[in-house]
């Protein structure tokens, strides 16, 4: 298998996305990529409450909540010495997935699942199934 340039690791600071950055970190040590990108993206805050909060402080608000959100992945990175590049995006997480893909040329996209069983297990989290409907290169789940 060629080596591609980038794997991007969708996070939201839980433990199934600490699994999903271990699987990452555990790939780029096999030497099947040659980049690591971790992402975060934040719920749009526009709308009504752009009408009471400035631009500034919902960039602000965004930031602090997705560098909170990405900061157990880059303890974990630092920890295994795999130098890492952090993004926060701001938007539906899909399309915002789909945007750094192309941005970053990543071949392969990595995102913990949340464990359900029964019927719940059947069907994908709204998460995941986003990611899936709008990126056009593998998508490995960790559950």
């Amino acid at each position: 298998m060629a080596k591609m340039k980038a794997i991007l690791v969708a996070v939201d600071g839980s433990e199934t996305s600490d699994r999903a950055v271990r699987h990452a970190l555990d790939l780029l040590s096999a030497g099947l990529a040659a980049e690591l990108h971790f992402l975060n993206v934040q719920p749009n805050l526009g709308g009504a409450i752009s009408a009471f909060v400035s631009r500034e402080q919902i960039d602000s608000h965004h930031r602090e909540e997705g560098n909170k959100a990405l900061a157990s992945a880059v303890d974990l990175a630092k920890k295994a010495a795999v130098p890492a590049k952090v993004h926060i995006g701001v938007g539906r997480q899909g399309e915002i997935v789909s945007d750094y893909v192309e941005k970053l040329g990543a071949g392969l996209v990595v995102l913990g699942t949340r464990g359900h069983t029964g019927l719940a297990g059947v069907l994908l989290g709204s998460v995941a199934q986003d990611v899936i409907a709008h990126v056009n290169v593998p998508v490995t789940l960790i559950k």
